[in-house]
């Protein structure tokens, strides 16, 4: 087995800091430009819209991607990175993996929309293909591993991903100081197994954090109220909004989540499809359904806006019929 770096930052099973958040921050700040941040009036306040649906993949999966594969040693570079993604993260890994010539194989749901399965495996990435319904993709990544010797990076229950998610709250803070806004203050995020969340509720300890989910993948805000990890009831409950399809969360992920008293938020179908529209009409955005489940929440009354208040549209990877089927209302 492949020695660790006694460096702390380095353990693969520590828990996710602030320290990682700024170290994260500095090495996308080193690779990328800033995603613009965009004010949006709503009910006479000044929101700011972190437009991450402009990151080269599409989605800020590839912050925490960049931040993980920059950090394998040459050991673990060499036998290659195994991901589980319903398409974001899979573009993150193979983006990552492709700039730093690392082999990456990712598990996807066989449903996934066909414009994510196809970037992927543009981007150089094997894909391997489960049931949703059927197959824990856990688990057949758990079988790669076994064969390749290579390493997880998991698309939300790991430090290193968690961490370089939080980054976007890094970079909005400085944007916001250089509007002359100081914040913020409330964050609101799109949840899937809640990386990005725990990322943020860590990159700004003094906001209060929101995290969104599709209606029938709630699974974070019932475990929030519940105190302990539960999982989606019915795996086969329809949503678009396939970027924020997990399971459940981890227990890295939910601990951050309860230690910073993050609040679910479950927003609707026509809620999301409303978001969408806006985030086109007034912002000229191409905005994926999962990308669109923050401002959802805020446009729909679910989390009351300060003027400081970030708002994530965190993906914009959506088929051209489904996209074109949403605008037309």
């Amino acid at each position: 087995m492949t020695q660790q770096s006694p460096d702390p930052l380095l353990n693969p099973h520590r828990a996710p800091r602030l320290a990682g958040v700024e170290r994260a921050a500095a090495k996308v700040a080193a690779l990328l430009p800033q995603t613009p941040l965009l004010p949006l009036e709503v009910d006479g306040q000044t929101i700011w819209c972190k437009a991450e649906c402009l990151q080269p993949v599409g989605a800020f999966k590839i912050r925490g991607a960049w931040h993980r594969l920059t950090d394998l040693t040459p050991e673990q570079a060499a036998a290659g990175v195994v991901g589980v993604s319903s398409g974001n993260h899979a573009q993150g890994v193979a983006w990552a993996a492709k700039r730093l010539g690392i082999s990456a194989t990712i598990v996807m749901p066989s449903n996934a929309p066909k414009m994510k399965l196809a970037a992927t495996r543009a981007l150089g990435a094997e894909v391997v293909l489960y049931d949703r319904l059927t197959e824990s993709r856990d688990a057949v990544a758990a079988a790669l591993l076994e064969e390749s010797g290579g390493t997880l990076v998991h698309a939300y229950g790991d430090p290193w991903i968690i961490e370089g998610q939080g980054s976007m709250g890094i970079e909005a803070r400085v944007q916001m100081k250089a509007r002359g806004v100081i914040g913020p203050d409330r964050i609101v995020a799109g949840c899937g197994g809640g990386g990005l969340s725990a990322g943020l509720a860590l990159a700004c300890p003094d906001a209060e954090v929101f995290a969104v989910e599709p209606e029938g993948w709630d699974d974070v805000t019932r475990s929030l109220v519940a105190g302990e990890i539960l999982s989606v009831e019915d795996l086969a409950w329809p949503t678009e909004c396939d970027a924020l399809q997990t399971p459940q969360t981890w227990p890295i992920n939910f601990a951050v989540l309860q230690a910073r008293g993050v609040r679910g938020v479950v927003v609707t179908r026509e809620e999301v499809r409303h978001a969408m529209r806006v985030a086109f009409e007034k912002l000229h955005l191409v905005v994926e359904p999962g990308g669109a489940a923050a401002l959802a929440a805020v446009l729909a009354g679910k989390v009351a806006v300060s003027d400081a208040t970030l708002v994530t549209l965190s993906g914009g990877n959506v088929d051209p019929a489904l996209y074109a089927e949403i605008l037309a209302g």
